[in-house]
Protein backbone atom coordinates (compact mmCIF):
# COMPACT_ATOMS: atom_id res chain seq x y z
CA UNK A 1 0.00 0.00 0.00
CA UNK A 2 1.69 3.17 -1.05
CA UNK A 3 1.91 6.01 1.52
CA UNK A 4 -0.50 8.62 -0.24
CA UNK A 5 -2.99 5.70 0.25
CA UNK A 6 -1.91 5.66 4.40
CA UNK A 7 -1.99 9.45 4.12
CA UNK A 8 -5.52 9.76 2.95
CA UNK A 9 -6.84 6.72 5.04
CA UNK A 10 -5.40 8.61 8.27
CA UNK A 11 -6.92 11.62 7.22
CA UNK A 12 -10.44 10.22 7.11
CA UNK A 13 -10.09 8.28 10.40
CA UNK A 14 -8.68 11.88 12.06
CA UNK A 15 -11.67 13.58 10.14
CA UNK A 16 -14.14 10.71 11.05
CA UNK A 17 -12.53 11.19 15.42
CA UNK A 18 -13.03 15.31 15.50
CA UNK A 19 -16.37 15.08 14.09
CA UNK A 20 -17.59 11.93 16.20
CA UNK A 21 -19.13 14.80 18.86
CA UNK A 22 -20.88 16.27 16.39
CA UNK A 23 -23.91 13.48 16.39
CA UNK A 24 -23.73 12.86 20.57
CA UNK A 25 -24.12 16.29 21.10
CA UNK A 26 -27.07 16.76 18.51
CA UNK A 27 -28.98 13.81 20.50
CA UNK A 28 -28.15 15.93 23.86
CA UNK A 29 -30.69 18.14 22.51
CA UNK A 30 -33.59 16.14 22.40
CA UNK A 31 -33.07 13.53 24.95
CA UNK A 32 -31.34 12.14 28.34
CA UNK A 33 -28.61 10.37 28.01
CA UNK A 34 -29.39 6.45 29.53
CA UNK A 35 -26.43 6.27 31.38
CA UNK A 36 -23.09 8.05 31.71
CA UNK A 37 -19.59 7.04 32.13
CA UNK A 38 -19.20 8.14 35.78
CA UNK A 39 -22.45 5.79 36.27
CA UNK A 40 -21.09 2.88 34.76
CA UNK A 41 -17.59 3.24 36.63
CA UNK A 42 -19.68 3.02 39.75
CA UNK A 43 -21.35 0.06 38.19
CA UNK A 44 -18.05 -1.62 38.06
CA UNK A 45 -16.86 -0.60 41.24
CA UNK A 46 -20.05 -2.08 43.28
CA UNK A 47 -19.82 -5.17 41.69
CA UNK A 48 -16.24 -5.20 42.74
CA UNK A 49 -17.25 -4.03 45.95
CA UNK A 50 -20.37 -6.44 46.55
CA UNK A 51 -22.65 -3.88 46.94
CA UNK A 52 -26.60 -3.65 46.19
CA UNK A 53 -28.49 -2.27 44.52
CA UNK A 54 -25.61 -2.82 41.69
CA UNK A 55 -26.51 -0.48 39.36
CA UNK A 56 -26.59 3.02 40.90
CA UNK A 57 -30.70 4.87 41.14
CA UNK A 58 -30.92 7.89 38.82
CA UNK A 59 -34.70 9.41 38.17
CA UNK A 60 -35.02 11.84 35.00
CA UNK A 61 -36.75 14.65 35.75
CA UNK A 62 -38.06 17.35 33.36
CA UNK A 63 -37.25 20.94 34.02
CA UNK A 64 -40.39 21.87 35.88
CA UNK A 65 -40.16 18.94 38.10
CA UNK A 66 -37.13 20.99 39.59
CA UNK A 67 -38.00 23.50 41.90
CA UNK A 68 -36.32 26.56 41.09
CA UNK A 69 -34.34 27.15 43.62
CA UNK A 70 -32.52 24.14 43.28
CA UNK A 71 -31.52 25.26 39.52
CA UNK A 72 -30.04 28.45 41.80
CA UNK A 73 -28.26 26.44 43.72
CA UNK A 74 -26.36 25.06 41.77
CA UNK A 75 -25.27 27.64 39.68
CA UNK A 76 -24.41 29.86 43.21
CA UNK A 77 -22.17 26.68 44.30
CA UNK A 78 -20.99 25.26 40.76
CA UNK A 79 -20.87 28.32 38.31
CA UNK A 80 -22.10 31.28 38.94
CA UNK A 81 -20.74 32.76 35.35
CA UNK A 82 -22.72 29.91 33.64
CA UNK A 83 -25.08 32.29 31.13
CA UNK A 84 -21.54 34.55 30.76
CA UNK A 85 -19.19 32.22 29.13
CA UNK A 86 -19.13 29.58 26.13
CA UNK A 87 -17.79 26.63 28.42
CA UNK A 88 -14.67 28.07 30.21
CA UNK A 89 -14.68 30.37 32.73
CA UNK A 90 -11.63 31.95 32.59
CA UNK A 91 -11.95 34.09 35.82
CA UNK A 92 -11.87 30.98 37.63
CA UNK A 93 -9.17 29.70 35.69
CA UNK A 94 -6.95 32.85 36.51
CA UNK A 95 -7.78 32.36 40.53
CA UNK A 96 -6.96 28.37 40.11
CA UNK A 97 -3.56 29.54 38.54
CA UNK A 98 -3.02 32.13 41.03
CA UNK A 99 -4.06 30.55 44.10
CA UNK A 100 -1.15 27.45 42.88
CA UNK A 101 1.24 29.73 42.21
CA UNK A 102 1.14 30.89 45.85
CA UNK A 103 1.10 27.38 47.03
CA UNK A 104 -2.86 27.36 48.44
CA UNK A 105 -5.55 24.97 47.84
CA UNK A 106 -7.51 25.88 45.12
CA UNK A 107 -10.65 24.61 44.30
CA UNK A 108 -11.63 23.28 40.98
CA UNK A 109 -12.02 25.71 37.95
CA UNK A 110 -14.53 23.52 36.00
CA UNK A 111 -17.88 24.28 34.44
CA UNK A 112 -20.98 22.71 34.83
CA UNK A 113 -20.53 22.75 30.95
CA UNK A 114 -17.20 20.76 31.47
CA UNK A 115 -18.69 18.86 34.01
CA UNK A 116 -21.13 17.10 31.96
CA UNK A 117 -18.94 16.17 29.35
CA UNK A 118 -16.56 14.22 31.75
CA UNK A 119 -19.72 12.56 33.41
CA UNK A 120 -21.51 11.25 30.03
CA UNK A 121 -18.56 10.80 27.87
CA UNK A 122 -15.51 10.60 30.15
CA UNK A 123 -13.13 8.62 32.91
CA UNK A 124 -12.40 10.43 35.93
CA UNK A 125 -8.85 11.71 36.79
CA UNK A 126 -6.51 14.47 35.50
CA UNK A 127 -4.37 14.04 32.88
CA UNK A 128 -3.75 16.08 30.23
CA UNK A 129 -5.62 13.27 27.79
CA UNK A 130 -8.83 13.71 29.65
CA UNK A 131 -8.63 17.36 29.91
CA UNK A 132 -7.93 17.78 26.28
CA UNK A 133 -10.96 15.67 25.06
CA UNK A 134 -13.25 17.37 27.50
CA UNK A 135 -12.09 20.78 26.15
CA UNK A 136 -12.74 19.66 23.08
CA UNK A 137 -15.85 18.06 23.13
CA UNK A 138 -17.03 20.84 25.84
CA UNK A 139 -16.66 23.27 22.53
CA UNK A 140 -18.99 21.00 20.48
CA UNK A 141 -21.49 21.20 23.29
CA UNK A 142 -21.92 24.91 24.08
CA UNK A 143 -22.15 25.49 20.20
CA UNK A 144 -25.11 22.45 19.77
CA UNK A 145 -27.07 22.93 22.65
CA UNK A 146 -29.01 25.76 24.52
CA UNK A 147 -27.63 26.73 27.97
CA UNK A 148 -31.19 25.93 30.18
CA UNK A 149 -30.69 22.34 28.19
CA UNK A 150 -27.13 21.93 29.57
CA UNK A 151 -28.56 23.01 33.28
CA UNK A 152 -31.10 20.46 32.69
CA UNK A 153 -28.52 17.72 31.81
CA UNK A 154 -26.34 18.43 34.63
CA UNK A 155 -29.01 18.00 37.47
CA UNK A 156 -30.45 14.73 36.02
CA UNK A 157 -26.65 13.15 35.98
CA UNK A 158 -24.84 14.41 38.52
CA UNK A 159 -23.78 12.43 41.63
CA UNK A 160 -25.79 13.56 44.69
CA UNK A 161 -24.39 10.64 46.95
CA UNK A 162 -23.00 7.13 46.76
CA UNK A 163 -24.94 5.48 44.43
CA UNK A 164 -27.41 8.62 43.42
CA UNK A 165 -27.50 10.28 40.55
CA UNK A 166 -30.21 12.35 39.05
CA UNK A 167 -31.62 15.74 41.58
CA UNK A 168 -34.91 13.42 41.86
CA UNK A 169 -33.34 10.55 43.26
CA UNK A 170 -31.14 12.50 45.52
CA UNK A 171 -34.48 14.68 46.64
CA UNK A 172 -36.34 10.99 47.72
CA UNK A 173 -32.73 10.12 49.10
CA UNK A 174 -31.33 12.96 51.22
CA UNK A 175 -35.11 14.45 52.23
CA UNK A 176 -37.69 11.59 51.06
CA UNK A 177 -39.45 14.48 49.04
CA UNK A 178 -39.76 15.46 45.39
CA UNK A 179 -37.39 17.32 43.50
CA UNK A 180 -40.18 20.11 43.05
CA UNK A 181 -40.91 20.35 46.50
CA UNK A 182 -37.12 21.32 47.41
CA UNK A 183 -36.99 24.08 49.75
CA UNK A 184 -34.09 27.04 49.12
CA UNK A 185 -32.31 25.57 52.40
CA UNK A 186 -32.65 21.94 50.96
CA UNK A 187 -31.78 22.57 47.74
CA UNK A 188 -28.85 25.06 49.18
CA UNK A 189 -27.37 21.39 50.77
CA UNK A 190 -27.65 19.52 47.40
CA UNK A 191 -25.89 22.07 46.15
CA UNK A 192 -23.21 22.07 48.34
CA UNK A 193 -22.35 17.92 48.48
CA UNK A 194 -21.56 18.28 44.58
CA UNK A 195 -18.00 18.55 45.15
CA UNK A 196 -17.82 15.44 47.16
CA UNK A 197 -21.45 13.97 47.09
CA UNK A 198 -20.32 10.34 48.50
CA UNK A 199 -18.76 12.11 51.67
CA UNK A 200 -20.79 14.72 52.59
CA UNK A 201 -24.18 13.52 53.46
CA UNK A 202 -26.48 16.51 52.28
CA UNK A 203 -27.85 16.67 56.10
CA UNK A 204 -24.38 16.35 57.23
CA UNK A 205 -22.00 20.06 59.35
CA UNK A 206 -19.94 20.53 56.17
CA UNK A 207 -23.22 20.53 53.40
CA UNK A 208 -24.49 23.06 56.26
CA UNK A 209 -21.76 25.04 56.70
CA UNK A 210 -21.03 25.19 52.82
CA UNK A 211 -25.18 26.32 52.48
CA UNK A 212 -24.84 29.08 54.59
CA UNK A 213 -22.28 30.44 51.89
CA UNK A 214 -24.74 29.50 49.43
CA UNK A 215 -27.81 30.66 50.34
CA UNK A 216 -27.05 34.74 50.13
CA UNK A 217 -25.75 33.99 46.57
CA UNK A 218 -29.16 32.46 45.96
CA UNK A 219 -30.63 36.09 46.80
CA UNK A 220 -29.71 37.24 43.52
CA UNK A 221 -30.37 35.75 39.92
CA UNK A 222 -27.40 34.37 37.99
CA UNK A 223 -25.70 36.68 35.70
CA UNK A 224 -27.01 36.77 31.91
CA UNK A 225 -25.55 38.48 29.23
CA UNK A 226 -27.26 42.10 28.77
CA UNK A 227 -30.41 41.44 26.08
CA UNK A 228 -29.88 42.65 22.80
CA UNK A 229 -31.37 46.28 22.15
CA UNK A 230 -33.78 45.93 19.15
CA UNK A 231 -32.90 47.58 16.23
CA UNK A 232 -35.90 50.44 16.20
CA UNK A 233 -34.73 50.95 19.50
CA UNK A 234 -31.27 51.58 18.40
CA UNK A 235 -32.80 53.60 15.46
CA UNK A 236 -34.54 55.73 17.75
CA UNK A 237 -31.99 56.91 19.81
CA UNK A 238 -29.37 57.38 16.91
CA UNK A 239 -31.95 60.02 15.24
CA UNK A 240 -32.57 62.15 18.69
CA UNK A 241 -31.08 65.11 18.68
CA UNK A 242 -28.28 65.41 21.39
CA UNK A 243 -27.69 69.03 22.98
CA UNK A 244 -24.89 67.58 25.08
CA UNK A 245 -26.62 68.96 28.21
CA UNK A 246 -26.85 72.10 27.16
CA UNK A 247 -29.94 73.94 28.32
CA UNK A 248 -31.54 76.33 26.22
CA UNK A 249 -34.31 79.05 27.14
CA UNK A 250 -37.37 78.77 25.12
CA UNK A 251 -38.68 82.37 23.92
CA UNK A 252 -42.84 82.16 24.16
CA UNK A 253 -44.38 82.29 20.84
Amino acid sequence: MSWRRWARRLAWTSLGALLLPLPLTLLLRLMQPPTTAIMLARTAQRVLDGERPIYPQRTVVSHDAVAPSLYRAVLASEDDRFYLHHGFDFTEIEKALADRRAGRRSRGASTLSQQVVKNIFLWEGRSWVRKGLEAYITLWLEVIVPKDRILDLYVNLAEWGDGIFGIEAAAQHHFGKSARALTRTESARLAAVLPAPRRWPATGTIAGGRAATILPRMAYPAPRPPAPRAKSDQGRAQSQPHNFGLVFPVRPV
